[in-house]
Parts: structure tokens; C-alpha cells; sequence
């Protein structure tokens, strides 16, 4: 059980919340030109040169995937075109959540006050908070603070937004290299893990792990 009472409970939403189909909809556009251990490849890299693309100064998120898709095909041969990689930011405000969202956010939003933190534009997010099926408090976005996740910026702007000190908050991410590292650095104490299966665990960070929103929620007592 999560022994702790928090203001609020604040999430990453893409991969955690959110199915994020980046890599499904990458072997989807390059499986014609690339197969097996290339195409996985291919995934892989675009993922890395994603999380590259945020650690500088805020630009559109449009960019940061095109910038992405174009330094992956240059570091894989693929030829780059401009309107496949457009794709992969039209089809984000498109995906729904994780089957088990829905359920565990309801239970939450009857105590607690939802959160979303989000490497998101104002203009995708929308629809995609109102596929998950709760009320959410507040949703901020990296273009609202300038700053996108690992970057601390946007965790500062957060607790200045809901008058909140990072110990009275409960942070919930499938991510420990955008999130979960960064909330631990900031003094963030209660943390949750959703093993999704995106990257390696890292204990040592302090979190609890749990394979679900709903086993989040039983955790809070809900």
C-alpha cells in the first residue's frame, strides 16, 4: 500500500496513460523497406533521437518528430520524406488509452486531484485527455512551460501552477529517464513506476511499481 495522502497526483501521459504508437506506426511505414533486426533498428534509434530532440530549447513537437524521423533515416539509409514523418505527429491526437486507464482514473479522480505533465503541444492533448475518461484538475503541457520532460523546467512550472511542493505530490510515470529520474533529483519522494514495458526499472530511483492505473488505485486504498 502507498502510505501517503497527496495533493495530487500527477501523470506523464504519453506511454503511460496513452497508448503511444510511435513504434507500432514506425514498423508500419518503414516494414516495407526494412525487416527484422533493421527495422528494429530503425525503432530503437527513432526512440533515442526523440528524446535527444527534447533535452534542448523548446521547439514545436511537430519538429521534434520530424527532426527525429529525418536522423534516423540518415543514420539507417532510408530516405527521408518529409510527409511520412508528418504522419507520426497527425496520428498522436488519435490514440486512446491503455485498456486498464479508463477504470483505474476513475476510482482516483473520487479522492484525488489529477495532474497530467505532458510532452505535448496545447493543440494535441485535448483530445487526447478526453479519451481517458476522468476529470482531470489541470493538464500541462511542455509548450505551456517552455520545457520538455527530462528537462526539470517543466516539473518547476508544474508546482508553481498548483501552488505545490514536490514532496506533497504523488508522480505516476512508465518512464524513469523522462520522468522518474528527473521528479528523484527534484525532491519528488512518492513516485509510482507503470511497468509498461518501455524501459528498464531502476529501484534506486525510489518508486513503487505497479503494472496498472487500477493496481495504482489499490494501492491508494481505491
Amino acid at each position: 500500500m502507498i502510505d501517503f495522502e497527496p495533493k495530487f497526483i500527477t501523470f506523464d501521459c504519453y506511454g503511460t496513460l496513452v497508448n503511444f504508437r510511435m513504434a507500432d506506426m514506425a514498423r508500419e511505414i518503414y516494414g516495407n523497406r526494412l525487416h527484422g533486426d533493421a527495422l528494429e533498428n530503425f525503432v530503437k534509434l527513432f526512440a533515442a533521437y526523440r528524446r535527444d530532440e527534447v533535452l534542448g530549447a523548446w521547439k514545436p513537437y511537430r519538429q521534434v518528430v520530424l527532426n527525429a524521423v529525418r536522423r534516423t533515416c540518415e543514420r539507417t539509409g532510408v530516405p527521408f520524406a518529409e510527409s511520412e514523418a508528418e504522419k507520426f505527429y497527425l496520428a498522436v491526437p488519435t490514440w486512446g488509452p491503455h485498456p486498464d486507464v479508463p477504470e483505474g482514473l476513475s476510482r482516483l479522480a473520487k479522492k484525488y486531484k489529477l495532474v497530467g505533465l505532458t510532452n505535448a503541444d496545447n493543440a494535441q492533448i485535448a483530445s487526447n485527455i478526453e479519451k481517458l475518461g476522468a476529470p482531470f484538475h489541470a493538464v500541462i503541457t511542455a509548450e505551456d512551460a517552455q520545457a520538455y520532460k527530462p528537462r526539470m523546467q517543466g516539473f518547476e512550472y508544474m508546482f508553481k501552477k498548483l501552488d505545490v511542493q514536490p514532496h506533497e505530490i504523488l508522480h505516476v510515470s512508465s518512464s524513469p529517464r523522462y520522468d522518474l529520474m528527473t521528479a528523484h533529483d527534484l525532491g519528488i519522494v512518492h513516485k509510482a513506476h507503470v511497468l509498461r514495458g518501455h524501459e528498464p526499472e531502476a529501484p534506486e530511483y525510489g518508486y513503487t511499481a505497479v503494472r496498472s492505473i487500477v493496481e495504482l488505485a489499490e494501492q491508494l486504498g481505491l
